[in-house]
Formats: C-alpha cells, structure tokens, sequence
C-alpha cells in the first residue's frame, strides 16, 4: 500500500525499450524523491527484471487494458502523474487524456504522431476548465528540439524561421515494435502538416529535401520533410514565423528509400501495413524480407537516385554490405535552426545535440528518448502548480533547467548536453561581453 508521503507515478506501457530507459533513469535522478512507480504492460512479466533494478520497494508491476475505461479510472485515480509509453499515439493517447482530465491528474507522454497532436490540441479547453496539465510531446523529437528551438529564439527578437532536424540510424540486427515500425512507416508518405507563410498547409512527406551542415561525423547531410509534432506545436509560441518544418532522415541514406517505397505502396493501397512491418524488421534483422514487397521497396531506391537525391555508388555500397550482413555503426542527432532578427541584425541561432552514438550517455534511440522523456517527468514532479491546459514543451520546459536534468537523466557531464552556435555572435548583436557558451 502506498503511503500518504508517496506520490505515485502510473507510467502506462512501461515495457517497451524506451520506456525502460525513462523509468531507470528517472528513478536514478531522483533517489530521495519518496515516489512510487506503478509500471502497467500488456505483458507485465517482461517489467520483472525492471522492477528488481530499481531500489526496493520503489516500483510495482501489473497490467490492465487502457480501452477499458473503468480499470483505466481506477488506476490513474489519485496519482501524481501518469506517463503513457504505449502506442500507437493515435489510439491510446485520447483516452488516456481525458481520462486524466476527468480525475484531474497530470498526464505526460513522449508521443511523435502529428495527427495525434492535433486531435491532442483540441483537448487545450477541457484541459484548462479542469485545471489540469497536459505534457504532451516529451521525447527527443519532438521534446528536446522543442526546447533546443525555445532556447534558440531567445538569442533574437523577431523568430521568421524554425526548422527542427533529426537523423538516426542502424541499430544492428535487432527488430523494432510494432508500432514504432507503424509511425515510422506512415511517417514516410502521405500528407503532412507544415507552417508556411503564417498559416498551416499540408505538404506530401518526403518530397522536399534540403541539405544540411549538421557536424559532428554527419558533415553536410540530406534530410526530408516529414510529419511530426514540432510543426503542429510551435505556431502557437510562435505564430508569426514565416516558416516552421522538420526534417529528417535514416542513416545509412539508402534507407530512406526502401522506405519510402513501402510507405507509398501503404499509403496506396497496394500493401498491407502487417507485411510492410515485417518486411522492414525481416530487412534490419539480416533477413531476405518477402519478394512480393522488395519492388515496392526498390522503386522508392529508384526514386532517390533519379531525383539525384544519393548516388548510384551509395546504394550499390548498401546493398553490398547488407548481402554480407554488415551493419553501419549507430549515430544519431538532433538539430535546430532558428533565423530571425536582433536589433535589425540577421540572425542565425542553432542547438544541437554534440554525440551520439556507441560509448555515449545517449548510445542508441532508446537511451536518447528515455533520457529526455526522464528529463522532462524531473521537472513535471517539480513544478507541477498553476499549469493547466495541452502544453508542449516549448510551452512550459525551462531550457537551462531542462538541459540540467538531461545531463542528470543521460549520466552525462552538462557541456556534452547541447552545443550552441549562433551567426553572427551573440556578442554583437546584443552587446553582452560573452558569447553564448556550449
């Protein structure tokens, strides 16, 4: 039984890779925080491992079906927050919403989905009537980029351009969830919702590409217009910039190609999204992957190399080491760049994250995502009073609080956070007698 000085934490979906690292890495930054962890799965036997590496008594593990309105009231009743890991957002985040609305209990997620977000936004009244916080948004993309671009904007006074860049890559022959793998697909087609000239459009995901210099062992690389949250968020914060978008990309850049292949045949109708699931899990885990889906998938190869978007050499280097099941090693990143105008100055202002990869606080997307998400329960916990309403991040987190917290979360020293470059310096354009520092 929970004691009255215990403050519960229902996390929701707790199994999954990137929830595990969340809830260790949590716990492990707020050792004297008197919070008890209630760990809910559909398969709850695979949280026994977690349970034993968490202090004693700190958490418990069960299991209930979230669609069953009474068992979901039940177990959120009275709890300080509940964070929902279990997927796919565009399912189980509303219920779980107003589930919170109606008990009055905080609610954080780490949901990616664009269409999710929006139908998440439409909750903002409701949410406020009943004086209770919405997290939504509280991952690496969005989440920390959310709050890499907040970060940025304070370098200028006007904000006329954001554009949110994320790029992740093999992991080894390892498959991927269901529902990760189901996002990620319907990620690569279809229409997605951008701010263009200060409103809302939709584009078609994928067919606009831009390069860019994002350092670290990337150098120049080319990203792809994608649906994701940050462009359904930010025009809030920021409703007069002429232009918010994200971009990103699979490393190796092949990749990208088989994928969009398979979302567009998806998309259309000419697949189902079961077998384009398992095709991509078959293809990552060194497997030859079912022959009827591989046209779908070289016609989206085919695509990238007419429209010169890679060379002919790099797909052909694929495909050799993928016939020798050779992996490239892991990286990742995330990046922002905010344009705008300090005292009547052009202004370019970019976060990004400096490593990640193998021997890192962030080696893979787990850790990345269970970091952040962890960083962002800290503060939840923290700072709960007087929020009420759908917020992002970029609505509510504290840039040097929450990079605080993910040096904490992502055992990592504070400089290897965030890197911070911005042209032309901020020294000049506001006449402080530092530059702003990493």
């Amino acid at each position: 039984m929970t004691s009255k000085a215990e403050k519960r934490i229902v996390f929701i979906g707790a199994a999954g890779e990137m929830a595990r690292v969340a809830i260790e890495r949590f716990a492990g930054a707020v050792p004297n925080g008197n919070w008890k962890l209630e760990l809910y799965d559909i398969r709850p036997e695979k949280l026994d491992d977690l349970v034993r590496k968490l202090p004693p008594g700190v958490a418990t593990a069960g299991s209930f079906d979230l669609f069953d309105k009474a068992a979901l009231r039940t177990a959120i009743d009275g709890a300080a927050l509940v964070v929902l890991a279990a997927g796919p957002y565009l399912r189980t985040a509303e219920p779980v919403m107003e589930a919170c609305i109606e008990k009055r209990v905080p609610y954080l997620d780490l949901g990616d989905d664009e269409a999710s977000t929006r139908a998440a936004l439409d909750l903002d009244a409701q949410a406020k009537a009943a004086g209770v916080p919405i997290f939504v948004c509280c991952g690496t993309s969005p989440g920390l980029t959310n709050v890499m671009a907040a970060d940025a904007a304070r370098d200028m006074d006007t904000v006329e351009r954001i554009e949110v860049c994320w790029a992740t890559g093999d992991e080894g022959p390892v498959p991927y969830g269901r529902a990760v793998l189901d996002h990620a697909i319907r990620g690569f087609a279809g229409p997605c919702h951008t701010w263009e000239n200060g409103r809302s459009v939709v584009h078609q995901t994928f067919l606009e590409s831009d390069v860019f210099d994002l350092g670290n062992s990337f150098g120049h690389f080319r990203l792809f217009e994608c649906a994701h949250p940050e462009s359904v968020t930010m025009p809030r914060r920021w409703p007069d910039a002429d232009r918010i978008r994200v971009l990103g990309a699979l490393d190796p850049a092949p990749i990208n190609g088989v994928m969009r292949g398979v979302a567009v045949a998806v998309e259309s109708g000419k697949l189902p999204m079961d077998d384009a699931i398992d095709f991509i899990n078959d293809v990552v885990c060194d497997k030859t992957g079912s022959l009827k889906v591989w046209p779908h998938a070289l016609k989206g190869v085919w695509g990238t190399v007419r429209r010169r978007e890679i060379k002919a050499s790099a797909v052909l280097k694929y495909f050799w080491s993928a016939a020798r099941k050779k992996h490239a090693d892991f990286r990742g990143i995330n990046y922002v760049r905010v344009t705008g105008e300090r005292e009547g100055v052009k202004v370019v202002s970019i976060r990004r994250l400096p490593v990640s990869g193998p021997g890192t606080a962030w080696s893979d997307m787990a850790a990345g995502t269970g970091s952040a998400t962890a960083a962002f329960m800290v503060l939840a916990v923290t700072d709960l009073g007087g929020r009420a309403g759908v917020l992002a991040p970029e609505d509510w987190a504290d840039p040097e609080a929450f990079y605080e917290a993910l040096a904490r979360t992502g055992n990592s020293p504070l400089t290897d956070v965030i890197e911070a470059v911005v042209r032309p310096s901020t020294v000049l354009t506001s006449g402080r007698s530092s530059a702003v520092q990493p």
